[in-house]
Parts: structure tokens; sequence; C-alpha cells
């Protein structure tokens, strides 16, 4: 790996594990509905369209912290295919986290695309 692919590689990471949480956290307010780990993740695959932004096995730490940040309820359902569900839904608390990261996230957005983008601000 080059010194320039370890950087986009840490670049990725880091984006990723802050957007995350604002990603489930819409998914789940725009279900309405509970929805287990394996879900979400089929989920966010289709919203992607194939690509790869949010991988099954980074889904569970997000939804853990997020649970223990109290964003997320959660139930545990008995499976007859498998092991048993946790099943998460957004909190009254998570709906008023998301409410405010979508304006933050508005605000850094165009903030980012103003001095990124060619021709971006300059001022």
């Amino acid at each position: 790996m080059t010194s320039a692919e370890a950087h986009v590689k840490k670049f990725r990471k880091e984006l990723h594990s802050g957007i995350a949480a604002m990603v489930l956290l819409a998914l789940l307010e725009r279900t309405g509905d509970e929805m287990y780990g394996y879900q979400i993740a089929k989920e966010i695959g289709a919203k992607a369209g194939g690509a790869s932004f949010l991988k099954q096995g980074a889904i569970y730490p997000v939804l853990r912290s997020l649970h223990a940040a109290g964003l997320l309820s959660s139930r545990v359902e008995v499976s007859m295919s498998g092991p048993p569900r946790r099943y998460y839904a957004i909190s009254t608390l998570g709906r008023e986290a998301l409410e405010t990261w979508r304006v933050v996230w508005a605000d850094l957005r165009g903030f980012v695309d103003a001095l990124v983008e060619p021709g971006g601000s300059r001022g």
C-alpha cells in the first residue's frame, strides 16, 4: 500500500465513523419501525446501490454505541431460524439528536463543498 493509499484509507475510516451514526438514526426514523442488524445492513446496501459505505460488521458497534447513549431503544426476540434478534428503534432522544445532526451536517457540507470543489470560495 502506498502512502497516498494509506492516507485515503485513514480518511475514509474517520469520515465513515462520524457519518455512520447519523445514517443509522435517519434510516430507523424513515422506516418508522424496529429493525434488526441484518435488516439494517440490507437496507443500507440497497440504498447505496452496491457501494460499500457501511459494511455489515461495522454496523453493530455503532448500533451498540447509539443504544448505550440512549439514542436507540432495543428489544430481543427469539428467532425460529437462528439466534435471537435484537430489534432497534430510534428513541425520542435519538430523534432530537438527529435533528441537530442534520443542521450540523448541512452547515458542514456547505462549508466543505465551498472550499473543496474546484472554483469554490476563496474568501
